[in-house]
């Protein structure tokens, strides 16, 4: 059984710059969202006849409810970010059920994202706070405390970053080891069949399908969720508001 788990492929090189198969995979994705999206938007009227529109509404408002019941009515402008990132993460994730390495299974890709959140987090706070308590709030409810205190916030990126393409990559790994060791099964056990009837991979049917579904499926839109909880929970604690 050979199996190997490797990093992001390089696809081609422009101007110096190697061109890997997360970033092609990425761009594809971003360019299918805004599609879909002129797509759910054209042609919009005040009373919704088209079946389109009345989907692009049910979208709307349900992600301004998500976004309204966790951080606050007054947060409801959050949606459109909110939405974009569930997306992205969503549709990452699932390109792996079309052989694609995912790009949430990229650090990059989601260090980018939590750093994102993260700046914004730091934004809130000093807006609620003010830069001079931002800086003093690091040295409550002791100033020898403010070592700490940094690192907690520093390991609000890590954390959000490492824990979704932890579990990305562990279904990737987990459901490449179980493909493998069924392929080789196969082989033990129909090996000395004849003709073609050896070659069938009869273990790999239904288990690795089974797998892929809750790992490619359950668990990736899962993450996508939890991921933008965790950006709104923090950005609402950063802000210091009420619902």
């Amino acid at each position: 059984m050979n199996i190997e788990v490797t990093g992001a492929r390089i696809l081609f090189n422009f101007c110096g710059v190697n061109i890997t198969e997360i970033q092609v995979i990425s761009w594809t994705i971003i360019f299918i969202v805004f599609v879909l999206c002129r797509w759910l938007c054209r042609g919009l009227k005040v009373k919704p006849e088209a079946k389109r529109q009345i989907m692009a509404e049910y979208i709307v408002t349900s992600v301004q409810n998500l976004v309204g019941s966790t951080m606050s009515k007054a947060f409801e402008f959050f949606s459109p970010f909110i939405f974009a990132l569930m997306v992205l993460s969503s549709l990452s994730s699932l390109s792996s059920l079309l052989t694609f390495k995912p790009p949430t299974s990229d650090l990059n890709t989601l260090l980018g994202w939590s750093i994102l959140v993260f700046l914004m987090i730091i934004y809130y706070k000093i807006k609620s706070m003010g830069f001079g308590g931002y800086l003093k709030s690091y040295t409550e409810p002791i100033a020898v405390l403010t070592p700490f205190n940094i690192l907690s916030d520093l390991a609000v990126p890590v954390s959000m970053a490492f824990r979704h393409f932890g579990n990305v990559v562990s279904g990737v790994v987990i459901s490449s080891l179980v493909y493998g060791a069924l392929a080789s099964l196969s082989t033990c056990v129909l090996g000395s069949l004849p003709g073609i009837l050896s070659q069938i991979p009869i273990f790999q049917l239904g288990l690795p399908a089974v797998l892929s579904i809750y790992f490619d499926l359950f668990s990736s839109l899962l993450q996508a969720f939890i991921f933008c909880m965790l950006t709104m929970v923090y950005i609402k604690m950063a802000a210091n508001v009420e619902q």
